[in-house]
C-alpha cells in the first residue's frame, strides 16, 4: 500500500480521510511515495459540501506547500474516504462541486478505514472519531457496512453519541434532579455555559462536532458512576456492531479514529482480546483508492 509502480499516471495522489472534526490529507508522488502529510477543518458532507471541498482544498494546499510544490488539481488524482457518503443527494452534490482533478475515487470512510487497517486483508473495523461507523472486508473485496446511520439517532459510541448523553447529567444538575458534583461542573466549563438558559443557548448552536467535545470529559470522568453507565453501554454498542459484521468471530478487529485508544480497555473482554492495531489509516486507504482513480483514467484514455 505504501508504494506504486504502475507508470500509467504521472501526477499526484492525494488519499483524503474526511469526518466531522477534521480532514488528514497524504501527499504522494505517482509511484505512491509518500512526500508530505497535512490536516484541515472538518469535511465530513453533514457539514456541508462547500465545507467540505473548502477544507480538503486547503488541507491539500498545506501538503504541497510542506513539500515545496506547486499545487494545481488539474494535476492531482484524489481517493476520499468520507464520512457521510451514503446520503446520494450529498455525494451528488459533492461530485457536482469537485475542482478539474485528474481523477477522484470517493467512498466512505469505513470502506478507506477498513482497507488500510488491514493492509487490503479480510477484518473488522470500528471507527470511532466525532461519528462512528462499523465495516468488515471479506476475502472478495467486498465490504460491509454497520451502523454509521448518523447523529443524532445513530453513530453510537461516537464522540457526538458521547457528549449527547453527557449533556444529559449537566440538564439534571442544572434542574436540580441531582446534585452538583465535579463532572457537572467540568461539563460546564466546556460547554462555556453557567445556569439553564445559557446552556440552552449553547444547545440550540450545538451540532455533531460541537456535542463531540465533550467526549473527552466523559472518558476523564469514568469513574463517576453516570459516566461509567454510559461508557459501558458505548463498549457494548462496538461489540454489537462487531458482531453484526462477523457473527462467528473469526476477523481480526481493529478500533479506529480518535477514540480507540481510550475505548480499547472498555470494550467487553471477549471483544478486546481480538482487538489488533491498524496496519495503516484512512488517509492510507485513501491513497489507494486515489491510486485506483488515477490508473482507472488513464487506460479508459488509452
Amino acid at each position: 500500500m505504501n508504494t506504486f509502480t504502475d507508470s500509467t499516471f504521472d501526477g499526484f495522489l492525494l488519499g483524503i480521510d474526511g469526518g466531522g472534526s477534521g480532514t488528514r490529507v497524504i501527499l504522494a508522488d505517482a509511484r505512491g511515495v509518500e512526500l508530505a502529510r497535512a490536516t484541515g477543518g472538518p469535511s465530513g458532507l453533514a457539514l456541508g459540501v462547500e465545507r467540505a471541498w473548502q477544507s480538503i482544498g486547503d488541507a491539500c494546499k498545506r501538503a504541497f506547500d510542506a513539500a515545496s510544490l506547486a499545487f494545481d488539481w488539474r494535476d492531482c488524482a484524489l481517493g476520499c474516504g468520507l464520512a457521510g457518503v451514503n446520503n446520494a443527494d450529498w455525494l451528488a452534490a459533492f461530485l457536482g462541486s469537485a475542482p478539474p482533478v485528474r481523477a477522484l475515487g470517493v467512498e466512505s470512510d469505513a470502506y478507506t478505514t477498513v482497507l488500510g487497517a488491514h493492509g487490503g486483508e479480510p477484518g473488522v473495523i470500528v471507527a470511532l472519531g466525532t461519528g462512528s461507523i462499523a465495516a468488515s472486508l471479506d476475502r472478495a473485496g467486498a465490504c460491509r457496512i454497520a451502523g454509521g446511520y448518523g447523529f443524532p439517532s445513530g453513530d453510537e459510541a461516537s464522540g457526538a453519541w458521547l457528549g449527547l448523553r453527557a449533556v444529559v447529567h449537566l440538564q439534571r444538575v442544572l434542574d436540580g434532579r441531582l446534585p452538583a458534583d465535579d463532572w457537572s461542573r467540568a461539563l460546564l466549563r466546556h460547554t462555556g455555559a453557567t445556569d439553564r438558559d445559557s446552556l440552552v443557548v449553547w444547545l440550540c448552536a450545538s451540532n455533531q462536532t460541537a456535542y463531540a467535545t465533550l467526549a473527552p470529559c466523559v472518558f476523564e470522568f469514568r469513574d463517576h458512576p453516570a459516566a461509567a453507565q454510559l461508557l459501558a453501554q458505548a463498549g457494548r454498542e462496538i461489540e454489537m456492531l462487531v458482531a453484526a459484521l462477523d457473527p462467528a468471530g473469526v476477523m481480526p478487529v481493529a478500533l479506529c479514529g480518535g477514540l480507540a485508544a481510550p475505548y480499547e480497555p472498555l470494550v467487553p473482554a471477549a471483544l478486546r482480546e481480538r482487538l489488533r492495531a491498524p496496519l495503516a489509516d484512512s488517509a492510507a486507504g485513501a491513497l489507494e483508492l486515489a491510486r485506483r482513480a488515477g490508473t482507472h483514467r488513464k487506460r479508459t484514455l488509452e
